[in-house]
């Protein structure tokens, strides 16, 4: 029973629940009645599952001593170990699921998410590719039923994005996308190319979950609103108004600039969307970073300047940097298709989270990533 932690933290939490539950104003409040709700059923299933590991483990006890016991007995002691295996399994089974239950749930994993694309080296090709992730994330999100509501763009002069944001609401969007941050190369001969060799391209992606009023609080006197004509695509509204929205935040520096809407208040209100998910990723970021020196996640930090990925169009390759992994499939990876790539992603980051909760080292050796360029 040592590979399991101590039950009686949980249990003291799903009476409080209990309580909670069973007061008289409980529905009061629908939304908080909702949330206490599912956390009593989610506690109520850990503890139906650790006490079936635990009468697993007495059967599997029960079997090793009747081999003990069974002596010259062939019958009987073949019978006793066949049930072995499937004892085994039902009891790792059930020790894996009562683990990543114990886990504490990330809070913002149910979010809305901002995604935010950019060039980073490699010129018109950078920007070309950077138009090439927003369509496969875009794939990605229709093929999941969410939506994408556009935030802010600027394009290049051969078609691709020089910088994307947008807005992707639906069911634990961040929980799906928060390992795609971070840089990503492609290797490949651009369309400028002449002469057939191949270059290699850098654009960043940066993945923050959606702020509330409530999460971060912004002072009104700390912003410098400035207020422009909009250019680019969008009709004679677009470009004959002072639609386009800049917002400066005087004690960070960060600036933000929305122009996609006709409306000046749509853009504003999109521009401080952008601006409250970015200040509470900076806050994140800032925890994270006391930890980072003691214990650094497998998955990585998900920092900007980090390489995490390679698509490599001649050898139909991706690669995955942080978990040694690699998928030779980067049309169908292109077309939207990378449940693969994130959830190989989530099960690092559970086994990561097993090993700190349990003490014991759940990861397994990562895959040999292919030769690089």
């Amino acid at each position: 029973m040592d590979e399991l932690p101590d039950l009686a933290p949980f249990l003291r939490r799903l009476d409080e629940l209990a309580a909670q539950m069973a007061a008289p104003t409980f529905y009061a409040n629908p939304r908080r009645a909702a949330d206490v709700t599912r956390e009593h059923q989610k506690l109520t299933q850990l503890v139906a599952d650790y006490r079936s590991f635990e009468r697993v483990s007495r059967e599997l006890v029960e079997a090793e001593s009747m081999v003990r016991e069974a002596g010259a007995d062939t019958e009987l002691r073949e019978l006793a170990e066949a049930e072995f295996p499937e004892l085994k399994r039902r009891q790792e089974c059930l020790r894996e699921t009562v683990l990543l239950a114990m886990l504490p749930p990330d809070p913002t994993d149910s979010r809305n998410t901002v995604m935010e694309i950019r060039a980073g080296t490699g010129g018109d090709e950078a920007s070309l590719f950077a138009a090439e992730l927003f369509r496969l994330y875009s794939k990605y999100a229709d093929g999941r039923g969410w939506k994408i509501q556009p935030m802010s763009s600027s394009t290049s002069e051969r078609g691709g994005f020089k910088e994307v944001i947008f807005l992707i609401t639906g069911s634990d969007v961040y929980k799906q996308l928060k390992f795609e941050s971070g840089v990503h190369r492609v290797q490949r001969v651009p369309v400028t190319e002449a002469n057939g060799r191949i270059h290699t391209s850098t654009v960043t992606v940066a993945v923050l979950p959606e702020a509330e009023e409530v999460d971060v609080q912004i002072d009104p006197q700390d912003l410098e609103i400035t207020v422009a004509r909009a250019s680019g695509p969008g009709g004679q509204g677009v470009n004959t108004t002072d639609s386009a929205v800049q917002i400066l935040h005087r004690p960070t520096g960060l600036i933000v600039s929305c122009a996609d809407e006709r409306s000046q208040l749509k853009n504003k209100a999109k521009a401080l969307t952008v601006l409250r998910s970015r200040l509470l990723q900076r806050r994140v970021d800032e925890e994270h970073a006391k930890y980072a020196a003691a214990r650094r996640s497998q998955i990585g930090s998900g920092d900007r300047s980090e390489r995490i990925r390679t698509y490599s169009f001649p050898q139909n390759r991706l690669t995955d940097h942080r978990i040694g992994l690699t998928l030779y499939s980067l049309p169908q990876v292109m077309e939207g298709n990378i449940d693969e790539v994130i959830g190989a992603l989530q099960r690092a980051d559970y086994q990561e989270k097993l090993a700190a909760l349990t003490g014991h080292d759940f990861t397994p050796s990562p895959r040999r990533p292919a030769a690089e360029d």
